[in-house]
Order: structure tokens, then sequence, then C-alpha cells
């Protein structure tokens, strides 16, 4: 089956009952996350403040432990040729008692503290950047379409690209960093793209509607996955390619964007080219002025 048979054979509810089912998902990961946790996401070291110790992983982490005795370790991971060690925040005193204490039972050490207040700052400016930028793109999409369902449907597509990256990305143990803020951005921008790609084909060009469709699918997808082959690359790069030798580094904030990004791509896929098209077929088969050419 071809992509424009596939488009005029398959079962709308069908369709839709893809994405729907991921986003459903999605939200209930989240969901339980925001119940253990107290936010719907994992925190990293940026907004849960604390301290992070690097360290050569040239002896038994039961070693490294013993070394650091009597301190809160929260979390103990190998990267590549370190170890990466995690810390509670801390007063003063003790984390000068900590440097020391590192300094002198490990070599080329490496040791990084984020205080609560540049923290709780950072726990209030993420949401607001989000929100912000989702204010905006709505404002921009409704401008440019002046019709509030055709809109709604881009910003509620973009939304769920967001909802499922976020989810999906928690479900595999990628924190909410600085980084993955900046992918969740990026992504917002992405698939708010996409969508206007789809939606001014369809409204702005004559013909039917289905092969209307099909031209912009085939745009998007390519577009689309010309770029998960870099984000491909990235995660294989940054993630994997440590695993075939101990000189390598897994590079984590490469790591986790290309993660965030790798998952909102996909979804972004299923919500463009299934969610969005059958939202706007249905849309035009009630409004047919839309379309110009208004065959199905």
């Amino acid at each position: 089956m071809d992509l424009e048979e596939f488009i005029r054979k398959i079962d709308r509810r069908q369709m839709i009952a893809v994405p729907a089912a991921v986003l459903a998902l999605s939200i209930i990961i989240l969901a339980a996350t925001y119940f253990t946790t107290g936010s719907p996401v994992r925190m990293g070291i940026e907004f849960t403040g604390g301290t992070l110790i690097t360290v050569p992983a040239d002896e038994p982490e039961s070693q490294v432990l013993d070394k650091l005795a009597g301190y809160d370790v929260t979390e103990l991971r190998r990267v590549g040729s370190r170890y990466y060690i995690q810390l509670p925040s801390m007063k003063s005193e003790d984390y000068t008692g900590l440097a020391r204490t590192v300094n002198e039972k490990f070599t080329d050490a490496e040791i990084r503290y984020i205080g609560p207040v540049y923290s709780k700052q950072l726990q209030r400016d993420a949401p607001r950047y989000l929100l912000m930028s989702f204010i905006l793109m709505a404002l921009v999409v409704f401008f440019v379409f002046r019709q509030p369902v055709i809109s709604g449907i881009v910003v509620l597509c973009a939304l769920a690209d967001i909802i499922i990256a976020a989810g999906m990305m928690t479900a595999v143990g990628v924190k909410l960093s600085l980084g993955t803020v900046a992918a969740l951005l990026m992504l917002i921008g992405y698939s708010v793209d996409t969508d206007i790609l789809l939606t001014v084909r369809v409204l702005k060009r004559r013909g039917p509607v289905n092969e209307k469709v099909l031209g912009a699918m085939r745009t998007g997808l390519m577009m689309t996955s010309t770029t998960l082959s870099a984000v491909v690359v990235l995660i294989l790069v940054s993630s994997i390619i440590y695993l075939v030798s101990p000189t390598f580094t897994k590079i984590d904030v490469i790591s986790d964007i290309s993660v965030v990004l790798f998952f909102g791509l996909l979804a972004d896929m299923m919500n463009t080219w299934i969610t969005n098209v059958q939202a706007l077929r249905w849309y035009l088969q009630r409004n047919p002025k839309l379309a110009r050419g208004g065959k199905r």
C-alpha cells in the first residue's frame, strides 16, 4: 500500500487511536511521577541543587563510597571513564570539608556546587518560559490563519508533542536540565513549523484535500526524517560510542538533548500527519469553502 492509498483507505478512528494512546500513556507517566516526586518530570541537579563530583573510574564503586563515608551520596553512576557522584545541598562548611576530602582521596577530581537559591529560581523560571513560548506561538498561529479552530488544532498538536516528549524522557530516566529545557523549547518551534506547513498547503492551495495532504506529507516526512537522522547520530556519538572504548566519555548534555528531540520528533510525526490531518479533514468537511478546490 503506497502513501496515497494509505491516506484514502485507512479508518480515521483507527489512525487517531495511536497518537491518542501514546499521549494518554505519557500523561499517566507524568502524573505518576508527580505523585511520587512532587514534580511531573525528574529534576536534574540544576533544579534541585546539590553537589556533583566526577572522579576517574579506576576503582570499584564500593571503594569510592567508602572514601565518601559520612556523606549522603544520592547517586553514583559510571559514565565512560569517570564516576559521576551526586550529593544533596549542604552548608558551606560541610562543602568545604567535602572538597578537602575529595582532593585528598581522589586524583583528577572535579567538584561543582549549585546552591538552593539558584535552583529554586530555575524551577520558577523554566515553566514560565515554556508557558510564555506557548502563548506567543499561539498568538502567531492565530494571526496567520485567523481561524480559532484551525489555530487551536495546531496549538494542541504542539502541546501533545511536548507532553509525549516529557513523558518518554521521564520513562527512560532523562532528567529535566537546562539542556532538556532548551530541547523542549526547540520542539515547540519544530512542531509548529510542520503543522503550519500542512495547514498552509491544505488551506491555501487548490485541488483535492487528499492530494494537498499527500504533497505536504512528502515534504514534511522528508524534513523530519533528515532531522531524525542527525539526532540518531548525536545519540550514537554522545551516549553509545563510549561503550566501544573506555577512553571515550559519555556527553550527558548532548545525550539528554538528543533523546528528548528523538521522542519529540517521533511524536510530531504522529500528531502532525495523523492527528492534525484527520482534524483538518473533519473541519473542512463541515466548512468546505475554506478548502480551495474542495474535493476530498
